[in-house]
């Protein structure tokens, strides 16, 4: 379906009309420039012009997301199905699909990367500001449970040993879940170090 057409017609109104209908949208959902006002002929006989417009289709933000992700699976030879909603300018995507593990990667990376590429993308030409939160097959949800469950444990190792542990190495957005899980536990402490993509975190006693 064309993203934009230009008619011609006696006025203004008249090509604005056949352009809608040309491409099946409503005036709210397409924008319209004027390139020709279009004149009356004199005495109704002679020199007059018509009208001309081009109507372009908006695109949502949502459309910019599935374009994307649709290219980025088909190239990739993955059969996938995405869920989408959009709130506030939050976007909130899920991947479903028998194969859709290989865009996850390991701790998340690849999913990282995606979710990252398709902010640039929403954000390339939008005057407001778009946050893309993508999720695979829950992979999020699980993660979450799982970094929780492991933190906990680990702060209970420290609690009885009164020693610091180091933790493996883990992106921004899962250190925020570690850090957020202990804030309970007030005799302990949570520090980051490193350098990314190696960055870990030390849980430490503080009695």
């Amino acid at each position: 379906m064309a993203e934009y057409v230009e008619k011609e017609a006696k006025s203004v109104e008249e090509a604005v009309q056949l352009a809608l209908e040309e491409l099946q949208a409503e005036m709210e959902d397409v924008e319209v420039e004027v390139l020709e006002e279009g004149t009356k002929a004199v005495i109704g006989l002679f020199g007059g012009k018509d009208a001309k417009v081009r109507v372009t289709r908006k695109v949502s933000s949502l459309d910019v997301v599935n374009a994307f992700l649709t290219k980025l699976t088909e190239t990739a030879g993955i059969d996938a199905t995405f869920q989408m909603s959009e709130k506030d300018d939050v976007i909130d995507v899920k991947i479903l699909g028998d194969d859709v593990g290989a865009l996850i990667g390991r701790h998340g990376d690849t999913l990282t990367a995606l979710q990252y590429l398709a902010n640039l993308m929403v954000n390339r030409s939008k005057e407001n500001h778009y946050k893309v939160y993508i999720d695979i097959e829950d992979y999020k949800e699980n993660r979450k449970a799982k970094l929780e469950s492991i933190a906990r444990r680990t702060a209970d190792k420290v609690m009885n040993s009164k020693r610091a542990i180091s933790m493996d190495p883990m992106s921004a957005y899962e250190r925020k879940i570690v850090h957020s899980a202990l804030q309970s536990y007030t005799q302990l402490e949570t520090v980051s170090y490193g350098e990314e993509p190696g960055r870990y975190i030390v849980i430490k006693y503080k009695g």
